[in-house]
Formats: C-alpha cells, structure tokens, sequence
C-alpha cells in the first residue's frame, strides 16, 4: 500500500479514532468543477472518458488541487462491467445510462470472462498513474457498483426508474435472479481485485438502489451477494479495507454491516445519526453523510449540519462525507470552506 497504512483516512476505516475525520466527497470529480467540464469536451463521450486513463488521471486529481481533501476515488463509473459485457451501454444526455435490457440470464454469458477484464484493464492503467502521480501515502480509493444496483440497471435498462422489474423477479424468477447476482459478483471480484493490484488501497461497494425494499428481498438481493463478494474477494487475498454503501437502507443498515462483512459502512443523507451510533458496534467505522445540496447552500447552515454530524459520532471512528454525490449545480467554493473547515479541527 506503499504508506498509505499511516494516512488519516486509512487508520480511521481500519478503525482508529481519528483527532478529525478525515474527509473526501462523493462525486468529488464531477460537472461542479469548470475545468472538470473543459476537460470532459476533449472525449468523444462519457464511455471514451472513463476508457482513457490520460483524462481519467486528470478527473481524479482536480479536486485534489482545489480542496484539502484527505484521499482520492478513482474516475470510473459503476456500469463500466455492463459496457464490459457488451450490454450496449450509452450515456445519452440529459437521459443517462441506457442500455439493453436483459431478459434471459444466458445472455450475460456471451463475453468470455478474460474478454471482460481486457476491456476493463484502462481502468487499472488508470490507477497505476495515479499512483505514480499522487504524493507518497496519499489514499486512493478504488470501487465498484454492488452486484443487485448494477443487476437493477442491467434489467431495466436504464436508470431512474422504480426498480419494478428486478423486483419483480425476485418474486417470480427468483432462480433467475439469483444466477444474474452470482455472475455479476464473480466479475466484480475479479474486478475489484485487479484495481488492487494495479494500487488502490481501499474499496467502496456502491448499493445505490439499495431503498425501499422489503426485508426479505432485501435479504436476498443485497446482504447475501454482498456477502458472496466480500468474501470471495477475502478469498482471493485482498486484504485492503471494504466501505459498503447501501444507500437508502434505513433500519436494515446494522444488519448489513453484521452480515455482510464489510469494514466500514456509508450511510445516506436520510439516516438518522443516533440510530446509526446507537446500533452499530462501537468498532465500526461510519462514513457519511451531509446533505449534498449543503454544498448549494453554503453559510451557516452548511457548517452547522457538518458540526452536528461530526458530534454525533463523537468516539466512533468517522470518515466525514456527504450522504450522496455532490450535484453539478454545488458551489467549489463551499467544498473549500466546508473541507478547510473540517481539516481545521485537528489544528
């Protein structure tokens, strides 16, 4: 991990308590950033972006130079696996992702897993820059979509919707589902473990259609492939720290953390920090969760709502966040008062 062991962020996922939470931010990449922006005009589109380890290098460094940011996330996006199993993924504008709806599992067979890898590997070209290019123990974060968010996306073909159809199967193709879950779970693992050996020195699993579910489909399509992944990945001999982020979970977030294996937990901007504290073993690290659109506001309120987060898990150790990705519409200069701010409280 090449130092990265004695960075604040680091020790705090392992489960140090930290003087201040160390702090990065979802999205800290993104359209907020101008130069993100001019950046993004020089690929032909998103996809050609992410495959293109010159410009996603570049994506990831940005905000590092703007803000006291106390580690990095790769620039990649969580539907790459789709594109990489030739789902016809596009990002239309204004739309999003679109892609081909699956309809039988058999057709998450037709890409040799070996083919897969290969068009994922400017990802890991990706990583092995930015470690050549970010100072000596700065964290950098590697990540994956959580295998029922990308299955919901590969089933509906698109995003944004209510996730009737992959629900509908866990009640009517329940076999089916299961063996989507399975597959995309074996390549994430592979994927994941590739990112590590390229250099990352932590994972986050991204659950972001990981709401409204009843409990037993809960069970069944988020905390049993979680499991499956984080230890397959265990098996396989990665030992960096996994950061779950079932966004959206609300009661059920002790027993993903309890029953998935994950090492660190990340919680939405809806979740109430005293039922986190008060549920979770005192052992485990939270991350999260101010409102995005704080990053809109600014002022008072902003801080104000940081302060409260940061005291309500006073004596846990805290990687402080924001409970979703930052908006386009944020303002750079509130990140830099609220980031400035919290690096200011191990003064």
């Amino acid at each position: 991990m090449a130092g990265a062991e004695s960075s604040l962020f680091i020790k705090t996922v392992k489960g140090e308590i930290p003087e201040r939470p160390p702090v990065w931010l979802m999205r800290q990449a993104g359209r907020y950033l101008p130069e993100y922006r001019e950046l993004r005009t020089r690929a032909k589109d998103f996809l050609d972006f992410c495959y293109t380890p010159s410009l996603s290098v570049e994506a990831t460094l940005q905000p590092l130079r703007r803000f006291p940011l106390d580690a990095a996330i790769l620039f990649a996006d969580i539907l790459l696996i789709l594109d990489a199993m030739d789902r016809d993924l596009q990002f239309l504008q204004g739309e999003g992702p679109v892609l081909r709806p699956l309809e039988k599992v058999s057709e998450l067979d037709l890409v040799p897993m070996p083919k897969i890898l290969d068009r994922l590997s400017p990802v890991m070209e990706t990583v092995d820059r930015l470690k050549q290019n970010l100072d000596k123990g700065f964290p950098l974060i590697g990540f994956a979509g959580s295998p029922w968010t990308v299955a919901v996306y590969a089933i509906e073909g698109r995003g944004g919707t209510d996730k009737k159809n992959p629900k509908l199967w866990s009640y009517t193709r329940p076999e089916d589902l299961d063996a989507v879950l399975e597959k995309i779970t074996e390549i994430t693992v592979h994927y994941l473990k590739n990112q590590v050996e390229a250099g990352v020195d932590a994972l986050m699993l991204f659950d972001s259609w990981a709401e409204n579910l009843p409990t037993p489909v809960f069970e069944r399509v988020v905390i049993k492939p979680t499991r499956k992944l984080v230890s397959r990945l265990k098996e396989e001999g990665v030992s960096v720290p996994i950061i779950g982020f079932p966004r959206g979970a609300g009661a059920m977030v002790p027993r993903y953390v309890e029953e998935t294996g994950v090492d660190a937990v990340g919680v939405d901007t809806g979740q109430v920090p005293s039922f986190i504290h008060n549920m979770l073993p005192k052992h485990i690290p939270v991350q999260g969760h101010l409102d995005p659109l704080a990053m809109i506001a600014g002022g008072d309120e902003m801080l104000n709502q940081a302060k409260s987060i940061i005291s309500a898990y006073e004596g846990r150790p805290h990687i402080f966040n924001l409970g979703h990705g930052i908006t386009p519409d944020a303002n750079p200069e509130n990140v830099k008062i609220l980031t400035e701010y919290i690096r200011s409280l191990g003064s």
